[in-house]
Parts: structure tokens; C-alpha cells; sequence
């Protein structure tokens, strides 16, 4: 099976785990994912990540994160520049998400960050999704 966007999968595989109220869940590995996991966690919408060895490609499990009374920290996630259709921005026109609760994640020339990080640091890039 080909698969044309891998952080789409990535986003839709947390996405569906989410409104199921699983406490995680498994996604094919990848050095990108693992950067989107990191970002995802130091914000606070993930409790955790690990990386699990097989003979293939390894697996990226996502453990996710539930306020009291099962509800959901992640509101939503919506992945903006695709394949068909890429997103970029400078540093100042970076949005910022949800009145500022939620995040940005953007691509740069420096590796993958928030979209606050990025404005922080002046360095516009490709802006993958925004979570809130």
C-alpha cells in the first residue's frame, strides 16, 4: 500500500484515537513523526511517546492524554499544507491557533517547532498542522 501523506495518517490515526477515548495509540515510525510527537508533547496535547524496535520501519506509539472525567486535552487537529496544496509562511504571519491555546506546527530551515517557537526565532517555513 502507497501512502501519499504520512503526516496526514499521523494526524487522523490521533485524531480517531481521540474521539474513541483510547489511552493510545500505534503509527508507522518515522524520524518526522517522532520530531511531531516531541513538539505534540512539550505543548502539552500528548502525555507520552516511545519508539518501538521491530524488523521493519519501528513503531511510533502515542499515549494519549485525558483530562478529569475522560475529557479530551486535544479539541481538534487539522493538517494544513499537503501535498497538493503546500503552505508556507514568513515568521510574522505565522497564525497563531485557537486565540493562542492551541499550536502551529511548522516546518523550518532550523527542524520542525511550534509556531511560537518559530516566530520567537524569525524563521518563517512550511506550516504542517494546527492542533488545539
Amino acid at each position: 500500500m502507497s501512502m501519499t501523506d504520512p503526516i496526514a495518517d499521523m494526524l487522523t490515526r490521533i485524531r480517531n484515537a481521540n474521539q474513541a477515548l483510547l489511552e493510545r495509540v500505534d503509527i508507522p515510525a518515522s524520524r518526522f513523526k517522532v520530531e511531531l510527537a516531541k513538539i505534540l508533547k512539550a505543548e502539552g496535547f500528548i502525555r507520552a511517546y516511545r519508539l518501538i524496535d521491530d524488523t521493519k520501519q519501528g513503531t511510533l506509539r502515542v499515549y494519549l492524554k485525558f483530562g478529569p472525567g475522560n475529557e479530551r486535552v486535544i479539541q481538534g487537529i487539522r493538517r494544513v499544507s499537503r501535498p497538493g496544496l503546500r503552505v508556507y509562511r514568513k515568521s510574522p504571519q505565522i497564525p497563531k491557533t485557537a486565540g493562542g491555546l492551541g499550536v502551529a506546527v511548522v516546518s523550518t530551515s532550523h527542524g520542525l517547532m511550534s509556531g511560537k517557537a518559530a516566530r520567537e526565532r524569525g524563521v518563517g517555513g512550511e506550516i504542517l498542522c494546527y492542533v488545539w
